[in-house]
């Protein structure tokens, strides 16, 4: 047996458990080792009931005196319930809902019972304890230490897992190192094999700490080599170097209806210089919403136009698409260049050159103009990386709201009738999510980043309140004279169905739904038209819903998180999001940065469903700041990275998630990552690390 040996094939592992465990991602032995717990519970205290205290966690090792099993009608409930004894004191304990319990627990026997002492009716009590048969080959596993809790499935219990891991632990030794060995002595480092152990089945707090530290530095670590190894990988390849155009640039912030911010001439010259270079260009644009990134793209995009090369501008929705279609055709229509415009079959635009308005022409024509290079800048959704897209001379590539964009899928967008080496166009990622530092490091590593730190001049600031139940009423009032002037409202809901995740997640059960919400706000504003948008519908009904909202058809538009990026409706004037303490600050801040994009005053009224301290802290953060890096810092302490961007998208266990905001940690394992890469940059000499390399590439699409 060893880490890739499939699920399959281990003891007690069938058919059924193998469906289970794919819930939980897990195929092989290594998915098993690395499925970490959440909790421990210090159970390492065997104490005896005589001397038992009221909300202690205790072992007790006892008889059974007696045990049965009740069946409650009215709750349609089964209560297991036993008397056990130790010396001359007895307790009692009660199971709910476990009758097989009866067929493993024989009166008179000997066992470990572990949970929490409570008095009832002058009982000692134990409820739903974990219990485990003294003398049993696997004493020890569940009971009288602290005791490993693992993220479940429905027919997986945490019981189940200890059971088999530590099962597996046992057979496999000496895990393979990852790690260097230098690294390991250096940092004094546990090994992987003990580390696991520790993890699993630790003897103390100490050596969960200790694992932890190992586990956590080892997977940063291998996500800094991955994204150094790409830098490298990238600055290998050949690109177009492009000079900067003094004469149009100066042309263009001229004819601005604005002052550029000291941010964006800032960020637009360290694009300009990079894009200078023989090598790609590979740089990650941050801006808080409403920031001016467009217009720092638009100065990139002039400037390739008239070195003569093309431009590309991928956003994720057609309504995006468009609405960066008419404001870069606004910005850029007396510079005598080309636009096209390529989404669904409907929509297919060419701006004639030194022209004041487009026209519409066939998918075919708009395709062969691209070839040809009569396209300066083709915006477009992911249609713009089919097969049939081929650019003539494409040397920049803009990406709206997607930070990830490998050197081969820039590649493919270069034509293949080319004979000459292919030159990888160069690439500016654009986002309005604030990314803190650590995770800047962490997950971005491979990126060169820009920041535009300041609003445009003029901008009013969006008055944010708290809302509470009580004042519901005079919400609605307001946001009914807000319509009633023409202005238009957005309504946020934490999910789209009244039943959804509630089995799942039992935190989700209050929270409020798009379509319950759609519905009860039809009945408040009977004269509005009210919309609804949510992930579950399909692109096409999204995209015209959306349209109607811009084009004033729908008065208050109800919505799941989907508004988060990039939609502008400039007469949109009241945010109300329903369950506020369910989304992230650095989420919130986007939500709220929807209105305000006029010289009309904005509202952000925010409903939290519970008050606890965590959330009071949280509310006050979005309270006092406007800045949205100083509530993505703060976002990350109070909720994890985890939270923050959600671990499936990167595969990382939570160990590490948490470990993201650790600044010590992240730029340790960088600075280890830089020294490695240096000493043996193809890592030719670490070949079980250069495959971790290649795997975690994958999951993080540098491809």
């Amino acid at each position: 047996m060893n880490l890739k040996t499939p699920v399959e094939n281990i003891q007690y592992i069938g058919a059924v458990y193998q469906k289970r465990l794919a819930k939980l991602k897990i195929y092989t032995v290594e998915d098993l080792l690395n499925h970490m717990p959440d909790k421990y519970d210090d159970f390492s205290v065997i104490s005896n009931l005589s001397s038992a205290e009221k909300g202690q966690n205790i072992t007790i090792r006892a008889n059974v005196v007696k045990i049965e099993n009740k069946r409650i009608f009215k709750k349609k409930m089964v209560l297991t319930e036993a008397v056990i004894q130790d010396g001359e004191t007895k307790a009692k304990v009660v199971w709910f809902n476990q009758p097989y319990l009866l067929n493993s627990i024989k009166e008179g026997e000997e066992y470990f019972f572990s949970g929490k002492i409570d008095i009832r009716s002058k009982w000692l009590t134990l409820t739903n304890p974990v219990v485990e048969k003294t003398f049993s080959k696997n004493a020890g596993t569940h009971t009288g230490r602290i005791v490993p809790t693992y993220p479940e499935t429905r027919g997986i219990t945490s019981k189940w897992l200890r059971f088999v891991i530590k099962n597996l632990l046992q057979r496999i030794d000496n895990i393979p190192e990852i790690l260097p060995n230098e690294i390991i002595k250096e940092q004094k480092f546990l090994t992987k094999t003990d580390a696991l152990k520790k993890i699993h089945f630790p003897d103390n707090i100490d050596d969960v700490k200790e694992a932890k530290r190992r586990i956590a530095f080892e997977q940063v670590y291998l996500i800094q080599i991955t994204l150094l190894e790409e830098k490298i990988r990238i600055s290998r390849e050949n690109a177009v170097s492009i000079p900067i155009n003094v004469d149009a640039l100066k042309k263009l912030t001229a004819q601005l209806p604005f002052k550029l911010t000291d941010s964006q001439k800032k960020t637009s010259w360290q694009i300009l210089k990079d894009m200078e270079k023989k090598y790609p260009m590979n740089r990650l644009l941050e801006g808080d919403v409403g920031s001016g990134k467009t217009v720092v793209a638009a100065i990139a995009i002039v400037n390739t136009a008239k070195a003569k090369f093309q431009s590309a501008l991928m956003v994720p929705t057609e309504v995006l698409a468009k609405q960066h279609f008419k404001e870069i055709f606004s910005l850029l229509k007396s510079f005598n260049i080309n636009i096209g415009l390529l989404t669904g079959k409907e929509d297919k635009y060419y701006s004639k050159k030194l022209k004041n308005d487009f026209i519409e022409i066939s998918r075919k024509k708009l395709l062969e103009k691209v070839l040809i290079g009569d396209i300066d800048l083709l915006i477009g959704t992911h249609a713009l990386i089919q097969d049939k897209v081929k650019f003539n001379n494409l040397a920049l590539v803009v990406l709206d709201e997607q930070h990830r964009f490998g050197v081969k899928q820039r590649a493919k967008l270069v034509s293949r009738d080319r004979k000459e080496d292919v030159r990888i166009p160069h690439l500016l990622s654009m986002t309005a999510t604030p990314i803190p530092r650590t995770l800047a490091l962490s997950l971005y590593g491979d990126l060169d980043l820009s920041l535009i730190t300041q609003l445009p001049k003029g901008r009013k600031k969006v008055l944010t309140k708290i809302v509470f139940e009580k004042d519901r009423a005079n919400v609605y009032a307001f946001t009914k004279k807000q319509v009633q002037k023409g202005k238009q409202v957005f309504v946020i809901c934490p999910r789209i169905d009244p039943d959804e995740n509630k089995e799942e997640n039992s935190r989700w059960t209050n929270a409020k739904a798009v379509k319950e919400e759609y519905e009860r706000l039809q009945k408040i504003f009977p004269k509005f038209n009210i919309g609804i948008i949510h992930g579950k519908m399909g692109i096409k009904e999204k995209e015209r819903t959306m349209q109607d909202f811009k084009n004033k058809k729908i008065n208050i538009l109800v919505s799941t998180s989907v508004i988060e990026v990039g939609i502008d409706v400039p007469n949109a004037t009241v945010m109300i999001i329903e369950g506020a303490e369910r989304f992230g600050l650095a989420q919130l801040h986007q939500f709220r940065g929807r209105v305000g994009r006029s010289k009309s005053q904005s509202y952000c009224f925010l409903f939290p469903e519970s008050f606890s301290p965590k959330t009071k802290k949280r509310m006050a953060a979005i309270l006092s700041s406007a800045d949205g890096f100083s509530l993505a810092e703060q976002d990350l302490k109070l909720r994890g990275a985890g939270d923050f961007f959600g671990k499936k998208q990167w595969g990382l266990t939570d160990i590490t998630m948490k470990s993201l905001a650790n600044l010590e940690l992240v730029q340790l394992a960088r600075e280890s990552a830089i020294k490695t890469i240096e000493k043996d940059v193809s890592l030719k000499g670490h070949p079980l690390l250069k495959l971790k390399v290649n795997e975690l590439r994958k999951n993080m699409h540098l491809e």
